[in-house]
């Protein structure tokens, strides 16, 4: 049997993988691909690449705030991802750019990001809902104990996130209420550096794990029902305060349709002081075998 990565080679490896590799153009970058057992690059390890890639061509004191992408295409793990950055604009307060995620000559994402410098103004926040402390609840590896897949490995041991679900697990069957909502609190299996575009590179990373939970709570769908077929096909995403990847974030997910085998979902991340830190919004493919 393998040895299992330490949280801290998870940590170790997600760091590096974010932090991309430079080129001899100062708007071009190269990054690895983070093992998903999907056989396809995980969506949100190209949205937090790519915002990386990007926060890597403005000042340092302009931090993300927003983010809008589309995925393209599936993602070849086998193969690194170049990241191309065009500078769209660079104001007094804002700095915008575009990002092409690219495999093959082809782009598999494309994103535009915008980042600001600290400023002061009018301040509120929806307040965090209730939900019970991180440390009361199941680890992935508690609820898939004696599971032996290698999905379930992957979920329990090889994601770089310790994500703890809030409501009853939907890994290998639906949930006993049907309802279009869902929460989990998230958090890096290891600490990361002071660094705010590396945590916002990590929320964007985790942010695509576990949104379309909510649409498959609503129609009574499990992880694991044979045949399903679900991709990420759009992601938006606003930072609204800065916060850290690697302290217990409350994520909570609504999906207020789906049709046309696409699911929309929207999420909210609060830190545990109770602070609104990010929006997020996506709509997924998510195809169920009839019959």
């Amino acid at each position: 049997m393998s040895t299992r990565p330490t949280p801290e080679a998870l940590r170790d490896q997600l760091v590096s993988d974010l932090r991309l590799e430079a080129t001899e153009d100062p708007d071009r970058f190269t990054g690895q691909n983070v093992h998903h057992p999907s056989g396809r690059v995980f969506g949100g390890q190209v949205l937090g690449q790519s915002l990386m890639a990007a926060g890597r061509t403005v000042d340092a004191d302009r931090l993300p705030h927003s983010l809008h992408a589309y995925f393209l295409r599936p993602g070849d793990p086998s193969v690194p991802i170049d990241f191309s950055v065009e500078r769209l604009r660079d104001g007094r307060s804002f700095s915008a750019r575009r990002t092409h995620a690219l495999q093959h000559g082809r782009p598999i994402l494309s994103m535009i990001a915008s980042f600001q410098t600290a400023d002061e103004g009018l301040e509120h926040g929806e307040p965090v809902p209730d939900a019970p402390q991180p440390e009361s609840l199941p680890t992935t590896a508690d609820v898939l104990a004696g599971v032996e897949h290698p999905v379930a490995e992957y979920w329990s041991f090889e994601r770089p996130m310790d994500i703890r679900n809030v409501d009853e697990p939907i890994f290998l069957r639906p949930a006993t209420a049907r309802r279009s909502d869902s929460a989990v609190w998230l958090r890096t299996t290891a600490a990361l550096p002071d660094e705010p575009l590396l945590h916002a590179a990590v929320m964007a990373f985790a942010s695509d794990y576990s949104l379309l939970e909510a649409v498959l709570r609503r129609h009574g769908v499990a992880w694991s029902t044979p045949g399903l077929k679900i991709a990420s096909l759009d992601h938006a995403m606003w930072f609204h305060r800065t916060g850290r990847a690697d302290d217990w974030l409350l994520y909570t997910h609504r999906s207020p349709s789906a049709s046309n085998a696409r699911g929309l979902v929207q999420g909210h991340m609060h830190d545990r002081r109770g602070r609104l830190v990010a929006t997020v919004a996506q709509e997924g493919m998510v195809r169920v075998p009839r019959g």
